[in-house]
């Protein structure tokens, strides 16, 4: 690790809402994500504590301050033989890209994941995010090009 200090990575739970909150809403401000809410998103994150078969959070610490999370959702897939799993929120604090923190929370949220039993992980990432693309293709993940991602919302 550049400069000697490891992040420490570790699985979130419910004492860490405050800071999750906070780092959920960077995520979705440096994404242009709209509708943050923080009631909302504490009682998301509240509820996913209180069901851990819907899935975890990793959270990444830094030289003892907040770095980054991830977040994955389970669920089952016949065609991938059980429970899989996608990342749906992961983000690294702008401040400390580059001194592999990304690396690290994804590779303790992988090998978690695979010891659980999880038998496959996607996620879905932007057309036009070459160095997000690097960064997961580093990471073992391939584009399904013959697939096309397809989105319906059920809110009224």
């Amino acid at each position: 690790m550049p400069g000697g200090v490891a992040p420490l990575i570790r699985p979130a739970d419910s004492r860490d809402l405050p800071v999750l909150t906070l780092l959920v809403e960077a995520y979705w401000k440096f994404e242009r994500i709209k509708g943050f809410d923080p009631l909302r998103a504490t009682n998301l994150l509240t509820d996913l504590f209180r069901a851990p078969d819907r899935g975890q959070i990793w959270i990444a610490q830094f030289d003892g301050q907040p770095a980054g999370y991830l977040l994955a959702v389970y669920l089952f897939s016949l065609e991938h033989g059980g429970l899989m799993a996608e990342i749906d929120e992961f983000f690294v604090t702008p401040e400390v890209r580059s001194r592999n923190i990304g690396g690290a929370l994804l590779d303790e949220a992988i090998a978690a994941m695979a010891k659980r039993g999880i038998t496959h992980l996607q996620l879905q990432l932007g057309a036009n995010n070459p160095l997000g693309q690097r960064f997961y293709q580093k990471h073992g993940f391939e584009a399904l090009s013959a697939y096309r991602l397809l989105h319906r919302s059920l809110r009224p």
